[in-house]
């Protein structure tokens, strides 16, 4: 059985974005059209950078639920003294709604990648300070099903946890967890359809021994929480001592 701590050092990546973007999109805004914006800044203007929510306490300690409005105590949400939700903690850089949820939408489903050092410098900023805070052993991507993997070309949240695991000086292990079931998108389906839909999901390969790992899963957006919770199910299964969220955005369901 391979330990986890023989393979922290993980594979390597290219990154095939950066190279001739500007030579085949304007340095204009992708978003409004109207402004300037450089591959650097992911196509996304200043002015509609500052239609971005950060999410800012208080919040839901256990999934990152903004609520408006002073909060002096620790609490939970409704949603998550409902579930049984298996990791630590997660939390989001930004609120999924107006431009953002447009842009993470075309970026996942219409392979608009020049929008990825936009949403990955999102995440960068929020993420970082907080998981200095922590010893962490590696990030692990949210991965999809081979099926799905091959008809959308990426994986977003590997793609993402990249750029994070480069800032934030982490390792990505992005086959320390497998998709086992090809489920449906979660986007239209009820609370309960979606813990139900994700349930025996993933898994990690038996010759992975994660015992006491501390773990960062990383994805775009979470909603309820029941994705990323089936993740650190598995992970936890295979031994790991604590499994944390990030993500870009947050469903404000």
């Amino acid at each position: 059985m391979t330990s986890w701590l023989q393979t922290a050092g993980g594979g390597g990546w290219r990154d095939w974005l950066e190279a001739g973007l500007s030579l085949l999109y304007p340095e204009n805004c992708q978003h409004c059209a109207r402004e300037s914006a450089t591959a650097a800044q992911g196509y996304i203007g200043e002015e509609c950078r500052r239609q971005v929510r950060w999410i800012r306490p208080p919040f839901c300690e256990r999934c990152g639920l903004p609520f408006a409005g002073d909060i002096t105590v620790r609490f939970e949400c409704a949603n998550c003294r409902e579930l049984d939700l298996q990791f630590a903690w997660a939390r989001s850089a930004v609120s999924a709604q107006g431009m953002i949820l447009e842009v993470v939408h075309r970026y996942k489903y219409g392979r608009a990648l020049w929008f990825e050092p936009f949403l990955a410098g999102l995440l960068t900023a929020a993420a970082r300070p907080t998981l200095q805070e922590e010893p962490w052993d590696a990030l692990v991507p949210v991965p999809l099903h081979p099926v799905r993997l091959r008809e959308r070309e990426f994986n977003q949240a590997e793609r993402l946890a990249r750029r994070l695991g480069e800032a934030a000086g982490l390792p990505v292990q992005s086959r320390w967890l497998q998709r086992i079931a090809r489920t449906h998108t979660q986007t239209q389906l009820s609370r309960a359809d979606r813990i139900d839909n994700v349930r025996r999901a993933f898994q990690v390969p038996e010759r992975i021994d994660l015992s006491g790992a501390r773990i960062v899963l990383v994805d775009d957006v979470l909603t309820t929480g029941a994705t990323t919770s089936a993740c650190a199910t598995a992970l936890r299964k295979a031994g790991a001592d604590r499994v944390s969220v990030w993500t870009v955005a947050r469903g404000l369901w």
